[in-house]
């Protein structure tokens, strides 16, 4: 199809399509537009540069990071297993790399507690052989969120890969570069637009992540409480905090998220270039 077609086709979606698909952001831009419009602008200067804000703030910036760090080097081979490797109960390997997105949250922090906890399953041997402990920790902030916001670069990834043609990968083999040479200098530079946006989708979910984080790190000021969770204290003490701190955390989501969009997208249309 020539790009004279293509641009004509795009240019006349049908009517129906557009009314569905403005129905569908007036769905997603109300609770938003409902939330600026209840925030004591007058207050917001004042809660924002509260020490607890900046902390919370903080702590919530640094863990995501750092968990979203986590995701890239377990995530990304897992994926480039998922889809490259034929292997016996491929399908429950994936089906559990994918599980804790699809779980409540307390129940993901309830089974992070089996597992790492003081007396879990391997947390036991933390404890007794290297005298780490998880719970209620900022590392089990961070922890709780690479669990819950993994499947989301798994996945993404995973399926770039898939759609990656494997005769580039071939033919690098057949020049004499080794499996890590093609993975590092062939598979994920081309699928770069997928790895930048599954790693934007496990940073935003590790960024809101609340249930398995009250539940496995607990609520402590300064080391364990994040934008999250001091959003909820907020709420049943100072409402008006509460609607402040929303903001923020919306405000910081949707400036890094238009961002890297922005990037991830210029750079898939020069890839179909």
């Amino acid at each position: 199809m020539s790009v004279g077609a293509r641009t004509e086709t795009r240019s006349r979606p049908p009517l129906l399509a557009l009314a569905l698909a403005g129905c569908a952001v007036v769905f997603f831009a109300l609770p938003f537009l409902g939330l600026l419009w209840r925030v004591p602008w007058g207050d917001v200067a004042d809660i924002a540069t509260d020490a607890s804000v900046r902390d919370a703030l903080w702590l919530s910036i640094r863990t995501s990071i750092a968990s979203t760090a986590l995701c890239l080097v377990f995530g990304v081979p897992l994926a480039w297993v998922l889809a490259r490797v034929d292997f016996p109960g491929r399908g429950v390997v994936r089906a559990l790399s994918t599980l804790s997105m699809v779980l409540p949250p307390v129940v993901g922090g309830v089974a992070l507690f089996a597992a790492f906890g003081r007396r879990g399953l391997f947390g036991r041997y933390l404890d007794q052989w290297f005298g780490i402990t998880l719970p209620f920790t900022t590392a089990g902030v961070v922890v709780a969120q690479t669990f819950v916001a993994m499947p989301f670069l798994v996945l993404t990834v995973e399926a770039a890969i898939h759609q990656l043609d494997p005769r580039l990968e071939d033919a690098a083999r057949t020049l004499g570069a080794g499996h890590w040479y093609v993975f590092a200098r062939v598979t994920l530079p081309t699928i770069r637009p997928a790895l930048v946006a599954g790693a934007v989708l496990a940073w935003a979910r590790a960024l809101g992540e609340f249930g398995a984080t009250i539940t496995f790190a607990g609520n402590f000021p300064g080391s364990t409480r994040t934008m999250p969770l001091a959003t909820y204290v907020a709420l049943e003490t100072d409402p008006d905090e509460a609607l402040v701190l929303a903001v923020i955390l919306i405000a910081v989501s949707f400036a890094v998220l238009v961002g890297l969009r922005d990037r991830w997208l210029g750079s898939a249309r020069r890839l179909d270039a």
